[in-house]
C-alpha cells in the first residue's frame, strides 16, 4: 500500500463476522494505520438517510443570520457544547503559538443522557459529560443529531475491534477501556466568505487529533481535507458523504508507541478560480477513551529494543491540555 495516498477499505467482510473477513480488513487497517494513519471505509452499514438528515438540518442551522446562531453559544467561555463563531479556535496553536484561527464555524454536542453513577455525575465526570445545547431552529437539528451520533456509536465498536486485531490484541482488549467514553460530536461549517480569506488565514490550521480515533463525514466541495505524508507531503484525501474517513489521534499512537502514525492534517481554502456555491460542512466523531483510562504502551508494540516511548498519562487530562491550547485564540477573523 502506498504512503502517499488514503486507501477506501470496504469493512463489510469485517462486519459480516466472518474469521477470514476480520483478518483480511485488519491487516488493510494495520497497513494503513503503520503509512498514512488515515483510512476510509465503506460497507460500513450507517444508513444514508441518517447522514443526509444531519447534513439538511445543519446546512439549515448554519445557514441563518448571525445573531440568530450565537443565541445557541454556551453561556461558560470554551466549554464544548453549542455554537462557536467563525475564527473562534485555532487548531494550529496545538502545533506552532502563533497559528492564525481558524475559517470555520462550528456546532459541539456530545451524548445525551448517561447513567446516574459518580463516574459521570461526580466532580470529575462534570468535566466531560456535559449537558447539550439544542436550538429552537431547525426543529429536526437535535433529532438528526443525536440519529447521527448513535450510529457512530455503533461503529466505532467494529472499529475498536479492528483496531486491536490489527495489533495482535484479542478483539475485545480496549473494550474495558472505552465502555463508559465522553466522546464529543462536532459539526464543522466553513461558510463562504464574500471578501475570500484573509491573508495567511485556512480553514483549519495543521494539527493532529487529540483523543483515539476520528471517524469524519465530509462533503465533496472545493476546500477540503488535506494530510501530510511521511515524505513531508500535503495530499488532498476524497471525501463524500458515503463514506467516513477514520483517523488515527493522539492518545492511539502513544498507545502504539509511534507504531501507528497519528497525522498532521488540515483543511484549505477553496483553490482560486472554483465556484462553490454554498458552505462546506464536515462531521467529526471525535472518540475518547474512558477519561480515567491509564495510556501506555500496549504488549504487542514493545520488546526488547524497542523500550516505551512516552510516560503513561490518564486519557481525560490529555484531553483537556490539547482543549486549552486550541482554544487560545486571542484574536478574531473579521468578515
Amino acid at each position: 500500500m502506498p504512503s502517499d495516498s488514503v486507501p477506501i477499505i470496504d469493512i463489510s467482510p469485517f462486519m459480516s463476522g466472518s474469521p477470514d473477513g476480520k483478518t483480511e480488513i485488519s491487516r488493510a487497517v494495520a497497513e494503513a494505520c503503520r503509512t498514512i494513519g488515515f483510512f476510509a471505509i465503506s460497507g460500513h452499514g450507517v444508513e444514508q438517510d441518517i447522514i443526509e438528515n444531519l447534513r439538511e438540518a445543519a446546512h439549515s442551522f448554519f445557514e441563518q443570520p448571525e445573531h440568530i446562531k450565537r443565541a445557541s453559544q454556551h453561556p461558560v467561555t470554551d466549554t464544548p457544547r453549542g455554537f462557536r463563531e467563525l475564527a473562534g479556535e485555532a487548531l494550529g496553536r496545538t502545533i506552532k503559538s502563533d497559528a492564525t484561527p481558524d475559517l470555520k464555524e462550528f456546532y459541539h454536542y456530545g451524548r445525551e443522557s448517561w447513567p446516574d453513577d459518580p463516574y459521570f455525575s461526580g466532580p470529575e465526570g462534570q468535566n466531560y459529560f456535559i449537558p447539550n445545547l439544542w436550538p429552537e431552529h431547525p426543529a429536526t437539528f437535535k433529532a438528526a443529531s443525536l440519529a447521527y451520533y448513535a450510529a457512530m456509536d455503533r461503529l466505532i465498536v467494529e472499529i475498536i475491534h479492528m483496531i486491536a486485531l490489527a495489533l495482535g490484541l484479542p478483539e475485545t482488549w480496549f473494550d474495558a477501556k472505552t465502555d463508559k467514553h465522553a466522546t464529543a460530536a462536532r459539526l464543522n461549517y466553513y461558510p463562504l466568505l464574500k471578501d475570500g480569506p484573509p491573508p495567511g488565514h485556512i480553514r483549519s490550521g495543521e494539527h493532529t487529533d487529540y483523543g483515539m480515533m476520528t471517524i469524519l463525514m465530509g462533503e465533496d466541495e472545493p476546500g477540503g481535507l488535506q494530510v501530510r505524508t511521511r515524505g513531508g507531503d500535503w495530499i488532498d484525501v476524497e471525501t463524500r458523504p458515503d463514506f467516513f474517513i477514520v483517523n488515527i489521534a493522539d492518545q492511539l499512537m502513544r498507545w502504539t508507541n509511534d507504531t501507528w502514525l497519528s497525522n498532521m492534517h488540515r483543511v484549505v481554502n477553496p483553490p482560486s478560480g472554483s465556484k462553490p456555491t454554498r458552505g462546506r460542512l464536515s462531521v467529526g466523531y471525535f472518540f475518547q477513551p474512558n477519561y480515567d483510562a491509564l495510556i501506555e504502551c500496549i504488549p504487542t508494540c514493545t520488546g526488547p529494543g524497542n523500550r516505551p516511548l512516552y510516560e503513561p498519562v490518564i486519557a481525560g487530562k490529555y484531553r483537556d491540555l490539547k482543549y486549552e491550547q486550541g482554544n487560545d485564540v486571542g484574536d478574531r477573523v473579521k468578515t
